[in-house]
């Protein structure tokens, strides 16, 4: 589902009434990337771009100009001739970036004009603080394309004063409209039709990678045409790695197999954990450190609500986690032993990314979408259970946005017996 230009226009008109007067901001929709040789890796639009725009296309740029002129909002558009266009497929036209915007096509140029109209406003209207999209990971983390321009704009302009629009951005984000929850439920089900596909297809002695052929193949088919990061799928001890992604080792009878995959919708992000025996029947011991796991996801899930800390829910959690390991004989009475099984936080937000903005330490409010994924991952018996749902927090609680995606262990041996 688009977002519709009356949102994008109050998020627009959100971020500047924010800006300080005698301001401008600019936001980078990104490039292509070179590979190798004359190859160029898929494109992956700058999400605040995105999310401001609706717009998914290389070279493109969003300024907003706050001036004693009023506020004026401008795009940019990569503008290409009817010969590259036989080269490289069709370009968004102005007519067409302004219905999909919401910004008025008189508002709109061509890239080559960004420079010359940037000096403009910077000549005459007396512009002195200057807005970028400044995020960074961390503090060893490359420059990114809106940083590099930032500087340069420093550059030619030394009098200006950076400020960052990353944590405006991110608070907008956090809270989610209905059409971007709707792109999330869109997600989840098409990453369900791919959970059932490799159930389906589920045999003692298949590879890693042939499960996810069969995941991709299903949600493919299905229209999907962007994984929202790349799947995990690990048998055996391998799902006592987090983030294994090799998915080359063999799924041997007896193994249980643990997936965290997603599909993207319109760039929403599903984040689904799933774990199964590889011949559709658990084992005792598996049974039981299937069902801890899947008890303390159930009650940290029933804590969800407006005004909680996921601080809270980590804790509570750990605590819950400590409980099971005791009772599985894996630990004594230390509770710090849990981290020896469980070494991750409890969730994060999702959306526009699958570790969305906002961090990981923040108050819950309706309308943010959250995952809960517990999970005990014991080594010496070659065993790894993750469960992960995304659950959207509602003025009165939760909703699970993913609870057909079967996890019940009668379901899914009666499933895979089907």
């Amino acid at each position: 589902m688009s977002i519709n230009v009356e949102t994008l226009q109050a998020r627009r008109k959100n971020l500047m009434d924010g800006m300080c007067d005698g301001s401008i901001a600019v936001i980078l929709s990104g490039n292509l990337l070179a590979r190798t040789g004359d190859q160029f890796h898929d494109f992956v639009v700058w999400r605040n771009f995105f999310y401001l725009t609706n717009i998914n296309r290389a070279n493109f740029a969003l300024v907003l100009v706050k001036s004693n002129e009023g506020t004026r909002e401008l795009l940019f558009i990569d503008e290409v001739s009817e010969l590259e266009e036989k080269w490289s497929g069709h370009r968004m036209k102005k007519d067409e970036a302004s219905r999909v915007s919401g910004i008025k096509e008189a508002s709109i140029h061509g890239m080559p004009d960004l420079q010359k109209t940037l000096g403009s406003y910077m000549m005459n209207e007396g512009i002195c603080q200057g807005y970028f999209d400044l995020e960074r990971i961390t503090y060893q983390h490359l420059d990114t394309e809106q940083v590099v321009f930032a500087k340069e704009f420093q550059a030619k302009y030394p009098s200006i004063q950076l400020n960052n629009l990353y944590p405006t951005l991110a608070k907008m984000r956090q809270v989610k409209s209905a059409e971007e929850v709707e792109n999330l439920r869109m997600a989840i089900e098409k990453t369900r039709l791919g959970i059932e596909a490799m159930m389906k297809a589920s045999n003692p002695d298949m590879f890693e990678y042939e499960f996810e052929a069969h995941y991709d193949f299903a949600v493919k088919l299905a229209g999907v045409q962007e994984r929202a990061f790349h799947t995990i799928a690990a048998s055996g001890v391998n799902a006592t790695v987090l983030h294994y992604d090799t998915n080359n080792s063999q799924a041997l009878d007896g193994d249980l197999i643990l997936f965290d995959l997603g599909c993207a919708w319109n760039h929403y992000s599903a984040d689904i954990t799933r774990t199964f025996p590889v011949n559709g029947k658990f084992t005792k011991r598996q049974k039981e450190v299937y069902s801890a796991v899947l008890d303390v996801e159930k009650t940290v899930i029933r804590a969800i609500k407006p005004g909680v800390k996921m601080s809270e829910l980590n804790k509570l959690a750990r605590e819950l986690l400590a409980d099971k390991c005791r009772e599985l004989g894996l630990i004594g009475d230390n509770d710090d032993d849990v981290k020896k099984y469980y070494y991750h936080s409890i969730g994060h937000s999702l959306g526009l990314d699958t570790h969305d903005v906002g961090g990981r330490e923040f108050v819950l409010e309706a309308g943010m979408v959250i995952t809960i994924e517990p999970g005990l991952y014991i080594e010496a018996e070659q065993v790894g259970v993750r469960i992960e749902d995304n659950i959207l927090v509602t003025e009165d609680g939760y909703e699970n946005l993913s609870a057909a995606i079967i996890k019940e262990v009668d379901e899914i041996e009666a499933f895979m017996v089907r």
